[in-house]
């Protein structure tokens, strides 16, 4: 019989999501396949209804599309006014999150959840809003694309060929209280698009030659349909739980193998994963120990552990159970995960004395305890495995006749031994005492050596105890009757209390195991949750490892540089013993585990394991256990996965701490930098205006001596150079301070490059400049004065940094989706000179950087730095790349937009003279 009483643990868990259910609002999400399945005219028509009802509705934001049956929805429903923000010159429209905390309606509709806010909003995704306005007690009804969901991200983007930027966390999505499936045919939403009730215009006819392809459309629908149906089979389990239903429901055909001690548990394990692939169900193989299986030999439990491992590899779920019996714990762990098939492996013919007992086999015993379930007996078919596990049974037989001989051999010496120490006490003790010390000694023998010996003690016990110490002494001979009932009570106690004392020792040890494990995982995160360095991590995690699997463990930790770190305690290996970094390398790039009692290098001596962490993977874990076949059991193997968790979360949680220390240092420099900046440039400007004054003023004077003449000419060349210095010094502060305000215009790009040469004159005349502009180009949406700057510092750093004669060339082409997947125009400036310093190209960026330390070139290095501003505050990009076959080249990306049509003008007609 199962214990049917609910986990304390698991109950108190259950109360406390009630109660912190109940102070949040409800999360309804609209889920379809793509754009056009219906889910705002579903969501809108569910929010007629209820407020139809009396309900109090509010639309947030809902987006129609131009659909008039959509609009026709929406129009009877109070609306929330869109909040206007200021970005990059343009006032857009937004969720007003403030607005609807403070109306805080009993419902309200937010559209398109993964949808990304315009920058300067409080939050940079529209699904912490909705997290929000929940935390605030308010009911949310949204919709939702699969495309959109984050680890189906990758899964989209090789059916569709579009990686879909905005994404939302899986975590939010199942947390929801509410997924409504709205399902549309491919080849009905293809006529609707058709139609024009998805798109208008031409933004129909790039969606229908992109992305609504029958083919996209079909995969897309069968991936919400299986999210959805991955969503409803965890609410069910979750009700069966909080129901506490015993019978297995046949919501899905899923597969509980259960693995045997006999040679042929691979061939069960391989009929049921191929069982499991024909219905594509999750399965799941499990392996019974009990008491009886306690005592297998070394050969045959490693044998068992390769099966559970075969099976895991197979794909499925494996889990050591400890249990009395077969039976309950079977249908327990098939009732628990809902698994419908139980597949066992057909066992041998009874024997004649199973069949006289009238004892049923263990199909018998789970059809009558659980008739839900459907049992599955597998054909043990001969293979050459089991053909060469024959030679490894029978030495596993060996071991195990040679083990039981010593317990039963320990069993008759403890007996006799009783009977030697009590043969000079009877005497001096009643019988009754005598029996006390018999069955004193069947529970020590149950307590240390097992059920099986503790019934032989019970036996020995009566027959040593009426040989030696019952008149007739040294028969067998009973003289008086009521002996009879004194060695059935005799045996009956033993037997009873042997059975119960074996059980209760194989009980506590099941706990101890446990509570070991258990301990040992509160004891690291209770250390690492004190470490404030990585030192400190490796040190406390090295420690508790290494006592786990009684060997060695050593860290790997991922640096900034993206190079693995070894740890300290590795120097105080022998080289020969040290682990091999490569395979920690090819373990952290494939997060996956590798090394010993693994498919990869298993011949090494160490098993390395990715420290997983939620953002990425943080180093690798190396273990030398004192004994191969331990990584080999699933306890072990599933507490070392924990423990690699748990570390990657200290480490992940340690690197961001200094992330932060970091930036709070830079930011702390740069607005030291940015307002000494500022003082200096604008406290310079009136001193070099009056320099720069009276430079000219010298250098017009007449009759002055030819070397003063040099002298105001130097004088004025020198503080042009300290003006433009200072000029850009400015722009800088400016730039960053945001006071500077794009005048953004529809501009040919030509007349920009034109602009810019014609400021660069006097410099170009020492090189060779090429200018490749193809005519047709479309017109750009930007700041002329601001481009021309970027323009005339590229080509002066150019003209600066490569000897004269040098050729530059400047080249523009369109770039079709460069630009986080939108079209832009290619400008690039590149030359063939001395190159950039290598590794520093993305350095040269920052501000007060330049190409060399120590450089006769005049500069403050604040050109590149104002070139990216003005780039970044047009919604643009630019880089440094070593130019081919030698030189620089300096690249940006600009945005295309969508520029206005042109007036067409009709030409009129004229009469040929």
């Amino acid at each position: 019989m199962t214990d049917a009483r609910p986990d304390p643990d698991a109950l108190l868990a259950q109360i406390t999501r009630a109660e912190q259910a109940q102070a949040r609002g409800k999360l309804r999400i609209y889920f379809g396949s793509s754009a056009g399945v219906g889910k705002t005219f579903a969501m809108l028509q569910a929010a007629r209804q209820l407020q139809a009802e009396g309900q109090q509705v509010l639309a947030g934001v809902v987006l129609t599309h131009g659909r008039s049956e959509t609009q026709a929805l929406l129009d009877g429903l109070p609306q929330l006014p869109l909040k206007a923000i200021e970005y990059r010159g343009k006032s857009l429209p937004e969720f007003d999150l403030d607005e609807a905390l403070a109306r805080k309606p009993a419902l309200i509709l937010v559209d398109e959840l993964a949808h990304a806010n315009v920058p300067g909003s409080r939050h940079p995704k529209r699904w912490q809003d909705v997290e929000e306005l929940l935390a605030q007690g308010i009911n949310v009804y949204t919709t939702l694309n699969v495309q959109h969901l984050e680890s189906l991200n990758d899964v989209v983007g090789g059916i569709t060929g579009v990686r879909v930027q905005e994404t939302l966390p899986d975590t939010f999505f199942d947390a929801a209280a509410e997924v409504v499936m709205v399902d549309t045919p491919a080849d009905e939403l293809l006529a609707r698009l058709n139609a024009g009730k998805i798109y208008l215009g031409p933004q129909a006819q790039r969606a229908a030659n992109n992305f609504f392809r029958k083919g996209n459309l079909m995969a897309l629908r069968e991936l919400a349909l299986r999210r959805t149906a991955d969503r409803v089979e965890d609410d069910v389990q979750a009700w069966r739980s909080n129901e506490r239903v015993a019978q297995v429901w046949k919501t899905e055909a899923a597969i509980l193998c259960a693995v045997g001690t006999t040679p042929a548990a691979e061939s069960v394990v391989r009929n049921a994963a191929q069982l499991a692939q024909q219905l594509n169900v999750s399965w799941q193989a499990v392996y019974v120990e009990t008491p009886t299986l306690q005592g297998l030999p070394d050969a045959q439990r490693e044998r068992i552990l390769r099966v559970l491992r075969l099976a895991h590899e197979l794909g499925a779920s494996t889990a050591v159970l400890s249990a009395q019996a077969l039976a309950p714990a079977l249908i327990r762990h098939a009732r628990e995960h809902n698994l419908s098939k139980l597949v066992l492996g057909r066992g041998r013919p009874r024997g004649w004395l199973a069949r006289w007992g009238g004892r049923p086999d263990l199909q018998q015993q789970i059809a009558a305890a659980a008739p839900e379930l459907d049992l599955i007996s597998a054909a043990l078919t001969p293979t050459a495995t089991q053909r060469l596990e024959t030679g490894r049974a029978g030495e596993a037989a060996a071991e195990a006749w040679q083990g039981r001989a010593r317990r039963y051999g320990l069993t008759l010496a403890a007996c006799c031994l009783t009977t030697l120490l009590s043969w000079p006490l009877q005497l001096a003790f009643d019988q009754s005492n005598i029996v006390m010390l018999f069955l004193l000694t069947v529970l020590g023998v149950a307590l240390k050596l097992g059920r099986g010996p503790a019934v032989a003690a019970s036996f020995l016990s009566v027959g040593l105890f009426d040989f030696f110490f019952v008149a007739p002494q040294l028969s067998f001979a009973v003289s008086d009757v009521q002996y009879l009932l004194t060695f059935a009570v005799m045996l009956a106690v033993g037997l009873i209390t042997g059975q119960l004392t074996a059980g209760l020792r194989y009980q506590a040890q099941v706990a101890a195991e446990r509570e070991g494990r258990s301990r040992a995982l509160f004891e690291l995160t209770s250390d690492l949750a004190g470490a404030l360095q990585s030192e400190q991590v490796l040190q406390v995690a090295e420690a508790a490892l290494a006592q786990e699997v009684g060997g060695g463990a050593l860290l790997f930790v991922l640096g900034l540089d993206e190079q693995l770190q070894p740890s300290p305690g590795q120097a105080l290996l022998p080289a020969a013993e040290q682990p091999d970094a490569g395979t920690a390398r090819w373990a952290l790039e494939r997060k996956q585990a590798a090394g010993l009692s693994t498919d990869t290098l298993a011949g090494s001596a160490w098993f390395y394991l990715p420290l997983a962490a939620p953002m990425r993977v943080r180093g690798v874990l190396a273990l030398r256990p004192r004994s191969s076949r331990s990584l080999m059991q699933p306890e072990l193997r599933a507490q070392l996965e924990t423990s690699a968790r748990i570390i990657g979360q200290a480490l992940e949680r340690v690197h961001y701490v200094e992330v932060a220390q970091q930036a709070l240092v830079q930011i702390e420099s740069e607005r030291l930098r940015n307002s000494l900046l500022s003082a200096l440039s604008h406290d310079l400007r009136t001193p070099l205006a009056v320099v720069y004054g009276l430079a000219q003023t010298l250098d017009g004077l007449a009759g002055m001596p030819p070397a003063a003449r040099e002298l105001a000419a130097s004088l004025l060349q020198q503080s042009q150079r300290i003006s433009a210095m200072v000029a850009n010094l400015l722009d800088m502060a400016r730039l960053q301070s945001g006071a500077v305000r794009l005048n953004l215009q529809w501009q040919p790009v030509d007349e920009v490059v034109g602009s810019s040469l014609q400021a660069l004159q006097g410099l170009l005349q020492a090189h060779r400049l090429e200018v490749d502009i193809p005519a047709g180009l479309p017109l750009l949406n930007l700041d002329a004065t601001l481009m021309e700057r970027v323009l005339c510092n590229l080509l002066e750093n150019a003209f600066k940094y490569t000897p004269p004669g040098s050729r530059i060339t400047l080249v523009a082409r369109l770039a079709p989706g460069a630009l986080q997947g939108q079209d832009a125009l290619r400008l690039s400036v590149s030359d063939d000179g001395p190159g950039l310093p290598v590794g520093r190209e993305e350095q040269l960026f920052a501000k007060f950087s330049r190409g060399e330390r120590e450089s006769s070139t005049p500069g403050v290095g604040l050109g590149l730095a104002i070139c990216r501003a003005i780039v970044q505050a047009h919604g643009g990009r630019i880089w440094a790349e070593s130019a081919q076959p030698r030189g620089a080249a300096f690249v940006m990306l600009l945005p295309l937009g969508q520029a206005p049509a042109m007036p067409i003008l009709e030409e009129e007609n004229v009469d040929d003279e």
